[in-house]
């Protein structure tokens, strides 16, 4: 017990002292997760959209295949698109391995899925007269969605916190895609992996505190919205 107690304390003088390692690597961590998920949102929105509203063929395949992509492991995802940006890689010319533009990459594809399912479920259920009402009242196919997408926003926000979670809680892909290089690359779940191996348990303790304490304001932010 005493060893938690005197971690903890050394973690939050860390915080407090607003250590410059332990902040350029939440920074790491937040730009990152943050760029994948603006990128994941303008492709799984739509995407979500289209599949909920739809009623074409091969609709419930593409339904599959995206759930399918739900449970896709962060180190599949990783070793994949480690393939394709290594150097003997097809995209190896670009040089993206072991940078910040490779993770988000790694992060996008993982969050994608999760905006767009949830998206799904959002425009699936919402009332079927707010789409035949706007359209009676003369409004365009595109207003329409429109105003079907205001009607779920709180559904299609929702979308966005869970991928945000998603990708700034993995290791899998910021570890094989950002190599966990020291004030470049090292996330706070990568930093947290390390420096507990090392021994650095007040340090990753520290990390730990900074990434609930993100999951907490984010779902505050989610709660504050659905009030309004």
């Amino acid at each position: 017990m005493g060893f938690l107690l005197e971690s903890l304390q050394h973690a939050l003088r860390l915080i407090l002292s607003f250590d410059a390692e332990v902040f350029r690597t939440v920074w790491t961590s937040l730009y990152t997760s943050t760029a994948a998920i603006l990128i994941a949102a303008a492709v799984g929105v739509p995407a979500g959209t289209l599949l909920g509203l739809g009623r074409f063929a091969g609709r419930r395949v593409a339904l599959t295949f995206l759930n399918t992509l739900m449970a896709l492991p962060t180190v599949v995802v990783g070793l994949v698109l480690f393939g394709f940006f290594s150097r003997q890689g097809p995209l190896g010319f670009w040089g993206l391995l072991f940078t910040p533009l490779a993770m988000i990459v790694g992060q996008t594809v993982l969050a994608t899925p999760i905006v767009a399912n949830y998206t799904v479920a959002a425009v699936s259920g919402a009332d079927p007269r707010i789409m035949n009402t706007a359209l009676t009242l003369g409004a365009g196919r595109l207003l329409a969605i429109r105003q079907l997408l205001l009607e779920t926003r709180f559904g299609i926000v929702a979308a966005i916190v869970a991928g945000f979670g998603r990708v700034i809680a993995e290791v899998g892909v910021a570890m094989m895609l950002g190599g966990n290089i020291r004030g470049y690359t090292r996330t706070m779940t990568t930093a947290i992996a390390l420096e507990t191996s090392k021994g650095e348990f007040a340090f990753g303790l520290a990390l730990g505190i900074v990434l609930m304490a993100v999951a907490l304001f984010v779902n505050l932010f989610l709660n504050l919205l659905q009030q309004r």
